[in-house]
């Protein structure tokens, strides 16, 4: 393993028939991060429990073996100065904690608890329903959060990876107890998660308080749908909503998580759209005046990924706005980065990692997620290493394969009567 501060960076142990198990040395860290993967999300859910991976997150906070109430386990976390959540994606399910050093054993078996011990009464099914309903509400109330779910729809169409991760209110009043506890049986087994934790900790530890706290077994975990032919057929998505604010997002289909050009894509995103420097805050923003807030959306998954650009702007500057973010892909496609713009690019992605991984909640994120999603694992210098060698020759390649106008997919969420002639201009220059 490579060096990281004179010691090794992170160190991996998969248990027999129990959780893999990996960790990340900062010495002199007075907190220590826990972040455990199920590898579960709503792209292993099927039509019939679309929304269980969702639910199943939010279920399992209700109450567990050791800690038998939402309160207990909030008071086990937060009564040492800790914090914890958890959060679904498509492929994958992470509950989290961080703490004090000295309440490492603390986090390890809150979490261990949550994810292997959950009680899943049918009162907390009933309970959390309609928790669940509204959360589901509150997205769609809010014009920015409904936009990427119809972006996500207009690129991927009606399957597991368009859908809502949450699935929407029919599919979660139709969750029957029986269906939840069957999810759970069959992929929150201790063979199916990742645990990851990130301090000043010794590896061999760790990975006594994983054994003993998560045991043993294994689940049937089925696997993914193929990705449909992206875009879908329907590459335009539109719904009215009486807001002061139109909201629209634009973009094409992407690379899979490990493609060999994922690090040019990352670089490709900084120069667009990562931070007050970039060509969108730049030129969208500053220059041009068409929105507030102006940014990119960059999601891989194992087989297929997502790459698009979000706004908010006047209704009556949809259409300027869309050909302003369109020039602004068109010219990835067509031009090349100049040195001073590409290494102002690297300098920005590599800093903002590095200064990251100082913190213990995202060195535990980093290595974790790749553990559980990537194909390896890279230390810091390796990453490193990876931005470095992006050239401008790359990103513009790239640019020419990914931004052809039969790829282009756009969500757009604006008052009545507003951006109907979106379509006819959803080309490049």
């Amino acid at each position: 393993m490579a060096p990281y501060n004179g010691r090794r960076m992170f160190e991996r142990t998969t248990i027999p028939d129990g959780p893999r198990v990996i960790t990340a040395r900062l010495p002199g860290a007075r907190s220590v991060a826990a972040a455990v993967y199920v590898l579960a999300g709503s792209r292993t859910e099927t039509e019939a429990d679309a929304g269980a991976a969702h639910f199943m997150e939010h279920l399992t906070f209700r109450g567990t073996a050791t800690y038998p109430s939402s309160q207990a386990i909030s008071e086990a976390v937060e009564g040492i100065g800790g914090t914890f959540n958890a959060a679904t994606d498509r492929e994958s399910t992470v509950y989290w904690a961080k703490v004090p050093r000295r309440e490492t054993g603390l986090a390890v078996e809150v979490l261990s608890d949550l994810v292997v011990r959950p009680l899943l009464r049918d009162d907390d099914i009933v309970g959390e329903r309609d928790i669940i309903v509204e959360e589901i509400r509150s997205y769609r109330d809010d014009p920015s959060d409904l936009v990427t779910t119809q972006f996500d729809l207009a690129v991927f169409g009606e399957t597991p990876l368009g859908r809502e991760i949450a699935g929407d209110e029919g599919s979660v009043r139709q969750l029957a107890a029986p269906t939840l506890h069957d999810f759970w049986a069959r992929s929150y087994r201790p063979a199916n998660c990742v645990v990851a934790l990130a301090g000043d900790i010794e590896h061999d530890a760790v990975r006594e308080m994983v054994a003993g706290a998560f045991g043993t077994g294994n689940g049937v975990i089925p696997g993914f749908m193929p990705p449909p032919v992206l875009p879908s057929p329907r590459r335009v998505r539109r719904i009215e909503r009486d807001t002061a604010q139109a909201h629209l997002c634009v973009g094409v289909p992407a690379l899979r998580r490990d493609h060999p050009d994922s690090w040019t894509l990352e670089i490709m995103n900084t120069v667009l759209g990562e931070g007050m420097s970039s060509r969108l805050f730049l030129i969208v923003r500053e220059q041009l005046g068409l929105a507030y807030d102006v940014s990119t959306i960059l999601n891989a998954y194992v087989d297929c990924g997502i790459f698009g650009v979000c706004a908010g702007v006047d209704p009556a500057d949809l259409g300027p706005a869309l050909d302003a973010v369109l020039r602004q892909l068109g010219r990835l496609r067509d031009e090349t980065i100049g040195p001073a713009e590409l290494e102002k690019a690297k300098a920005f992605a590599g800093g903002r990692l590095e200064l990251r991984l100082e913190e213990t909640h995202h060195l535990a994120s980093w290595v974790g997620v790749q553990e559980a999603l990537h194909e390896e694992v890279l230390d810091l210098d390796e990453a490193l290493a990876k931005i470095d060698a992006v050239t401008s020759d790359d990103i513009r390649e790239l640019g020419g394969r990914l931004l052809q106008d039969d790829r282009l997919a756009l969500a757009v969420v604006a008052p009545p009567d507003t951006g109907l002639e979106l379509e006819a201009r959803l080309r490049l220059p």
